[in-house]
């Protein structure tokens, strides 16, 4: 069946493969982003629930952002999700980049996460 997945599929499956062994029971910080917007949700995948999510859709960001596709997006994102996170009592993660390079958009979040209280 690999051979009808996409290389960003299997890459996407192999860092979440090697995130499984190191996450020891904590939850995952994953990050979606697409080419107008970006995602971040704290999912426990041991009971299969999402702990608290952010985006750049959201109606009070919407207005105070210039576009959804860039890092003042991210840093605001990571920010905000880290916020919500502290709130639900997560204070350690573990970082799901998915299928892309930690760069740009991706690392903005993650260093807004950390600052925002975040431990990965």
């Amino acid at each position: 069946m690999a051979s009808n997945q996409g290389s960003s599929d299997r890459r996407k499956a192999r860092v979440r493969r090697a995130l499984r062994a190191a996450a020891n029971g904590r939850p995952r910080l994953s990050v979606f982003r697409s080419s107008k917007q970006i995602y971040a949700q704290i999912i426990d995948d041991v009971k299969g629930v999402t702990l608290a999510a952010a985006s750049s859709l959201e109606k009070d960001l919407r207005s105070g952002l210039k576009t959804g596709a860039d890092i003042e997006a991210a840093k605001v994102i990571g920010k905000l999700v880290a916020e919500r996170a502290v709130a639900a009592g997560v204070k350690d993660v573990v970082f799901d980049r998915g299928s892309y390079i930690y760069h740009g958009r991706v690392k903005a979040l993650a260093d807004a996460a950390r600052e925002g209280g975040l431990n990965f």
